[in-house]
């Protein structure tokens, strides 16, 4: 039915462009298929203005006007129709090249350069190549997850989903049903934000503790979309990047880069240990779990007792 639709508005768009003089509605009936197939006048009347209404949404300018018949005829002129002229200098060219490069997914490396070409068509310096600026770099967002691309389209379409989902405490994981807002990648990790129908409240999901496959449900959101969806502050406030304290944790040598890059202070602990000073804050004990018997806690106490309790929770599932 959408094909379809989609179709008929193609044809009644080239209709009214390609005419020089305006066409009424029996002679743009007789020249579009689906109009001759609508059965009844009130039939085709009915679908013709939804068509001429959604052709005008779309931004078509499509004039009404007399003809020499008596009859209504309508007509879209080229000339009101036509985009202005898309100037784009070398920086920005150069900007459209890297980010047709940053995607390795197939479905999205077609349209960013479908889309490039089209710039090429409409006006992009002649003397610019966009991919071949600054070919130096080699900019990539790794998306290694199954789940980005269904995941990716729900928050398009605004269709609620519903997965599997491992927490970092848990040995199992749990069905989750979510309306997806918005995806975003943070310290090469993908996380998906939205609202948690389960629980009732907004909830971040990193990607790589989806299991199985996110499957599209039926029906609207049930809350509306923020205008802001703060995923990054979210998952910093997990790591403790908004921490007004330090805790000292042992990092076994060669591990855990991530704490690394945020430590203020580290030391060689001897016998393949390392002590490193890391910004405490909410959340820092699930992010530790995450290393395993990498990592040993020594103060403050009460992280100590936490990061604990997460993995005696996980150890009894």
């Amino acid at each position: 039915m959408a094909i379809a639709k989609a179709e008929r508005l193609m044809n009644l768009a080239l209709c009214l462009l390609g005419t020089r003089r305006p066409l009424s509605k029996r002679e743009l009936r007789e020249s579009i298929e689906a109009y001759l197939e609508a059965g009844s006048d009130d039939s085709f009347n009915r679908m013709f203005e939804r068509d001429k209404d959604d052709l005008r949404e779309l931004g078509l300018v499509i004039e009404t006007v007399e003809n020499l018949d008596g009859e209504v005829g309508y007509l879209a002129r080229r000339d009101s129709n036509r985009l202005p002229p898309i100037t784009i200098d070398a920086e920005e060219a150069a900007a459209l090249g890297l980010a047709a490069k940053v995607w390795q997914q197939a479905r999205l490396a077609g349209a960013a350069s479908g889309a490039l070409q089209k710039l090429r068509a409409a006006g992009l310096p002649e003397d610019v190549d966009p991919y071949e600026a600054h070919s130096a770099l080699e900019p990539r967002i790794p998306v290694h997850e199954a789940s980005f691309e269904p995941l990716m389209l729900a928050c398009r379409d605004r269709r609620p989903v519903v997965f599997d989902y491992r927490k970092a405490t848990a040995a199992r994981p749990e069905q989750r049903h979510v309306e997806p807002w918005a995806l975003e990648c943070w310290r090469g990790h993908w996380y998906l934000a939205g609202w948690d129908r389960d629980r009732g409240a907004e909830r971040v999901f990193r990607l790589s503790r989806i299991t199985g496959k996110v499957r599209a449900r039926a029906g609207k959101f049930t809350v509306p979309v923020p205008d802001v969806v703060t995923v990054r502050e979210t998952v910093a406030g997990w790591a403790g990047e908004s921490a007004d304290r330090s805790a000292l944790i042992r990092l076994r040598s060669g591990a855990g880069y991530p704490l690394r890059a945020k430590a203020a202070r580290i030391r060689a602990a001897g016998e393949g240990w390392d002590e490193l000073e890391i910004p405490y804050g909410h959340g820092l004990d699930a992010w530790l779990v995450e290393f395993g018997p990498d990592v040993v806690v020594l103060e403050p106490a009460e992280l100590r007792a936490d990061v604990v309790d997460r993995l005696r929770a996980v150890a009894k599932g």
